[in-house]
């Protein structure tokens, strides 16, 4: 096979950091190569090398053999090359064909001829199977679809090598499975891919090859055939990953967190939440299992302050919280790890020491007489970036600029600082590599050791078979049973997310 991408020696330097030191990664014709690492290893700063973003400080690039210069994403669109960023970049209001035709118009004299980009899109569409409405408003699609608007727009731009910056992070089991299937279609049609994920499973499941890297560092490049997840997490972090939890069984205590009849409508109108009843006791995970959009964020919402409930009560320490405003919720016991990270978990403008003390600044010793004491911040974020392993240059370093796994490290390093007598997890370990996930595990099965409560809502159902104690299943809105993992499969709760009964280890939902 000829290789259409050579990336040889490829250093990139920042203030503080080496991104990458020395990087080789070669992609052949028709392969579907995986880029594998830790978060902060330095594969999105390699990949966006690649697409023009950043230019490298060593090193040179070949395309189809010849040394190129990617000054821009305009260069490397007309060498064929298209990225399917992690966060898509689509204008909500516009439908799918005006995103993808943003900055490539199909014009008719000085009129934009919207219906032939229509009809352009509308048969790439069908051709790699990815079933987008060209009219639809992207404000009105889901995620999944989102991403294939994204790969169709590098596809209606000629791309015949395309990059997916982690494309599987916020995707559902269903649409990661249809999402393979687009890849394989895609390669059938003689497209190459360069395919960023910490998914072991996923590299196994679809990967010709992988290459590991690791600090910035070039570790390896193997064949998927000749390797096994193993190796490939011993590759990625330099020490053996242990797969599974290590726990020993709950012993669990009084009543935490109770919700009785609790109902909330959804943004428009709709109610999303239908008489939740709900215990979490000291000492115990539950965790709740559900088909993405089926009330999980409105049941967050309403616990933490941030939605109003219709009828029903919650209860924290035998307190009634219900409807209080979030400060007073935060303050009566309640540490959440939020599922969007960026919007609700950090201010990405701020440093991550301003960051650590988003719920407490106003509280001694970080204010005095109304006036931030920075030094104080600044050392108790200093003291948590050791505790909890946050790579990052400085406690004075943009929030923004860590990788996704430290970030989530940070606001983990935030919420159980404070000791909380429950913690909400949602969606813990979303995009995060092995390494990353193993501590967050860690770190969650640690807090139920020491006697508090732990709420988990993950879409992984193996993160939620090996983590709970107990799992609450969620559909349309309604707690449908309450099972132990261990006398469950992943089959039993398939069929329960999806509506189906199973009688096996039920419990009353209560308790």
């Amino acid at each position: 096979m000829a290789a259409v991408v050579e990336m040889l020696g490829i250093t990139k330097r920042f203030p503080g950091i080496v991104a990458n030191d020395n990087i080789h990664l070669v992609v052949e014709k028709g392969e579907i190569h995986a880029l594998l690492g830790e978060n902060g290893a330095g594969k999105s700063t390699l990949m966006n090398i690649l697409f023009g973003l950043y230019q490298p400080d060593e090193g040179k690039i070949r395309v189809h053999g010849k040394d190129v210069k990617i000054t821009d994403p305009n260069v490397a669109n007309r060498l064929g090359i298209g990225m399917v960023h992690q966060h898509f970049m689509l204008v909500q209001p516009f439908t799918v064909t005006e995103n993808i035709i943003l900055g490539s118009e199909v014009t008719n004299g000085p009129l934009l001829d919207l219906a032939k980009a229509e009809k352009k899109v509308a048969e790439l569409s069908k051709r790699y199977g990815l079933d987008v409405d060209p009219k639809a408003r992207v404000e009105d699609i889901s995620v999944g679809m989102q991403q294939r608007v994204e790969i169709l727009k590098t596809l209606y731009r000629g791309a015949e090598i395309l990059i997916f910056d982690e494309p599987t992070a916020v995707l559902t089991p269903q649409e990661i499975t249809e999402l393979m299937q687009i890849m394989r279609n895609l390669v059938k049609e003689g497209k190459s891919i360069i395919f960023i994920t910490h998914k072991l499973k996923e590299i196994m499941a679809i990967c010709d090859r992988v290459t590991v890297i690791r600090r910035g560092k070039y570790i390896d490049t193997v064949s998927v055939k000749e390797t096994d997840p193993d190796k490939l997490a011993n590759m990625m972090v330099g020490r053996h990953v242990q797969f599974a939890v290590e726990k020993e069984a709950a012993t669990p205590g009084s009543s935490v967190l109770e919700l009785r009849n609790v109902e909330a409508n959804g943004n428009r109108g709709v109610k999303a939440l239908n008489g939740i009843t709900l215990e979490v006791r000291a000492g115990e995970i539950v965790g709740i299992a559900g088909v993405e959009g089926n009330g999980q964020k409105e049941l967050i919402e309403v616990i933490t302050g941030l939605r109003k409930t219709t009828s029903g009560t919650i209860v924290i320490n035998n307190q009634e919280i219900t409807n209080r405003t979030p400060r007073e919720i935060a303050e009566s016991g309640i540490g959440h790890i939020p599922e969007d990270r960026h919007k609700r978990g950090l201010v990405l403008d701020y440093s991550i020491g301003e960051n650590m003390v988003l719920n407490t600044y106003y509280k001694s010793p970080f204010s005095k007489s109304g006036i931030l004491q920075f030094d104080k911040i600044f050392s108790h974020a200093r003291r948590l970036i050791k505790i909890f392993d946050v790579r990052t240059p400085s406690e004075y370093t943009p929030a923004r600029a860590l990788s996704g796994g430290n970030q989530q490290k940070a606001i983990i390093a935030r919420e159980v600082d404070r000791d909380p007598d429950l913690l909400i997890a949602a969606q813990p370990t979303r995009g995060l590599d092995v390494g990353a996930i193993e501590f967050i595990h860690k770190k969650l099965v640690e807090q139920r050791d020491n006697g508090k409560a732990v709420l988990l809502l993950s879409l992984e159902l193996d993160e939620i078979m090996s983590l709970s104690d107990r799992i609450a299943v969620i559909y349309e809105g309604r707690i449908v049973g309450v099972v132990k993992p261990e006398e469950v499969t992943e089959h039993d709760l398939g069929l329960m997310m999806s509506g189906a009964t199973t009688d096996k280890g039920r419990e009353e939902a209560a308790t």
